[in-house]
């Protein structure tokens, strides 16, 4: 994929995927403790995207890794992961016809996010999510590229 092996782009990215699971983990076990589901906010798969994309935006050309191409790849990698973890904890709901932190009302609009609709839209965003996180991350690599010159 853009040069590079997936086995690349994971040891890469490890650390990043790592917490992605630690926060899915979390967030699932969490109000199955005995904690509210909304007590689990604090813990966000989101934030954890969030500092991948930063940090591999500004990683991929600081260690060499490649470019541009590279940078989508990581970024694909990390949503992809993110996105089937967060379907299969809707099919789990869905399966055991209970809300978890995926599936709660609270954080599905007010309705039940028990439905295989809800599960497609993680799916379709698992691909669509990472070119708007490119086109942010470029930006980041753009200016990166800009600051190591001057240096």
């Amino acid at each position: 994929m853009f040069g590079k092996k997936l086995s690349e782009y994971i040891q890469f990215e490890r650390w990043i995927l790592i917490l992605i699971a630690a926060a899915f983990v979390i967030r699932l076990a969490l109000p199955l403790a005995g904690a509210s589901i909304a007590s689990t906010r604090s813990v966000s798969i989101n934030i954890v995207l969030l500092i991948g994309l930063i940090y591999c935006s500004i990683a991929v050309y600081s260690r060499e890794f490649g470019g541009y191409k590279q940078l989508f790849g990581l970024l694909l990698t990390q949503n992809v992961f993110a996105h089937m973890l967060i379907a299969f904890g809707i099919v789990l709901g869905i399966l055991t016809g209970t809300d978890n932190i995926y599936t709660a009302p609270e954080f599905f609009g007010g309705s039940s996010g028990r439905n295989w609709l809800h599960v497609l839209a993680h799916t379709v965003a698992a691909f669509v999510v990472p070119v708007f996180a490119w086109l942010v991350g470029s930006v980041i690599l753009f200016v990166t590229k800009r600051v190591k010159k001057v240096t």
